[in-house]
């Protein structure tokens, strides 16, 4: 039989290479909205750091407490204030087992550079996401 690529329903599902679903809970989440979940941590650090360094501008202390902030909330919720906003969480390679803090902190570390985030495979997963070998997925 000759599959024909065009058509959309022989295409494997975003995922599908995980073992994820395509669609609903457990299905890996689109840019746009990790992307939100992002500006969200990253507004609510600048905002913690603003607190402490009012009238000054934050500048650095935010991302240091951006770097503080998504860590230690992946490794504690498995998700962070962004991602709960967002309905999303990060998945583990390992189904059911807690987040290594290593790969929390490497995770989040690529994710402060901006550029890993921005360069996806097919699934749509950043850089970031493949080389901690994690994934966002729909809660």
């Amino acid at each position: 039989m000759v599959r024909n690529v065009d058509q959309a329903s022989q295409a494997p599902g975003r995922g599908a290479s995980l073992g994820l679903p395509a669609e609903g809970p457990g299905s890996l989440a689109s840019f746009t909205s990790r992307a939100g979940g992002y500006v969200i941590d990253a507004l609510l650090s600048a905002a913690i750091a603003w607190a402490f360094s009012a009238p000054e501008p934050p500048g650095n202390a935010s991302l240091l407490v951006f770097v503080v902030l998504t860590s230690v909330s992946l490794m504690a919720f498995g998700q962070s204030p962004g991602h709960r906003l967002m309905g999303l969480r990060l998945a583990h390679p390992t189904p059911l087992a807690r987040l290594a803090p290593w790969r929390a902190v490497a995770r989040t570390l690529l994710l402060v550079l901006l550029v890993p985030a921005l360069i996806t495979d097919a699934d749509g997963r950043g850089l970031h996401d493949r080389l901690t070998k994690t994934a966002v997925v729909r809660v």
